[in-house]
């Protein structure tokens, strides 16, 4: 059962975000809003040492804990892909995530992709690539963890199955897995979801394909190739329409011989892990901190 705090904050999100992408017409208002701003937090920079710069003319931003490296000389290197339907920046819940990661040693690469409508997957996917060599040119790829929540779950799973060389761990946080919410077992999650709405979704979906086939495994990852997927780690609520396709990719996962763990939490929300003031995401953000630095922050 869900904690007292988790069902107070999801009664919070159906009251002031479920609307904005309840329905198609809501969603297709949504695309033509202004972007918001995607610079790190002062406090964040503040507390991290912060450098950016840019690949192929996207912002590039990387987190480090002020104090040095360990012993090795070495930090685990997450490359982390912010959420946001495809339309919407990375937010302060996001840099919340990511201060928590730096505080536990890693270095922590955030690449801002280029969103829709103006941008689409075939813009992602060389900047994000680029991003991942130039990582891996420097650094052991079995340091690195590939990660990402809600839509950049999914964009960090379709990237994973491109990569010739893969990562060391690949961390999904309420991954969107199809673009075609095309899973019948979501609809009986629905009406228990309190923030999204797949009509909604399936409008930021299209325009992220950019007219494309949204079937296509780097828009719906789960279509995709498992087998060479490194160890990964799922998170999901129950009270949330990607549950029935993170099951899922769980399943195909193991058939696979993919070294898979899932961690459902009864009744949380949608990237509950990023929402630390309840007691299931903070239970969440530690396991993914620990399961990233291999249980010795430094």
């Amino acid at each position: 059962m869900a904690s007292l705090m988790c069902r107070v904050a999801a009664l919070y999100l159906q009251l002031a975000y479920r609307p904005r992408m309840a329905t198609a017409e809501a969603a297709r208002t949504r695309l033509l809003q202004p972007k918001t701003d995607p610079a790190p937090p002062t406090r964040l920079a503040a507390r991290h040492r912060v450098s950016t710069h840019t690949v192929g003319g996207f912002t590039v931003h990387t987190v480090q804990p002020r104090t040095p490296a360990a012993a090795t000389g070495t930090r685990p290197v997450v490359l982390y892909l912010h959420g946001g339907a495809y339309l919407a920046e990375i937010v302060r819940e996001h840099w919340r995530l990511i201060s928590r990661m730096a505080d536990a040693g890693c270095e922590v690469v955030v690449p801002l992709y280029g969103l829709a409508p103006q941008h689409t997957y075939r813009d992602a996917f060389p900047f994000l690539t680029a991003v991942y060599q130039q990582i891996v040119a420097r650094v052991n790829p079995d340091t690195v963890t590939v990660a990402g929540d809600s839509a950049g779950g999914g964009l960090a799973l379709a990237l994973t199955q491109t990569l010739r060389t893969p990562p060391g761990r690949l961390v999904l946080i309420s991954p969107w897995l199809d673009l075609t919410m095309s899973n019948p077992a979501v609809a009986a999650v629905r009406p228990l979801d309190p923030w999204l709405s797949p009509p909604g979704l399936v409008v930021a979906g299209q325009a992220w394909a950019g007219g494309d086939d949204p079937h296509r495994p780097e828009l719906s990852p789960l279509n995709g190739d498992l087998s060479a997927l490194p160890p990964t780690d799922l998170y999901i609520g129950t009270r949330d329409v990607f549950h029935p396709d993170t099951i899922l990719l769980h399943e195909l996962a193991r058939k696979a011989d993919v070294d898979c763990t899932l961690q459902v939490a009864d009744g949380a929300f949608h990237v509950y892990p990023l929402v630390t003031i309840v007691p299931e995401g903070r239970r969440a953000a530690a396991d993914i901190i620990r399961r990233i630095t291999g249980g010795h922050p430094s």
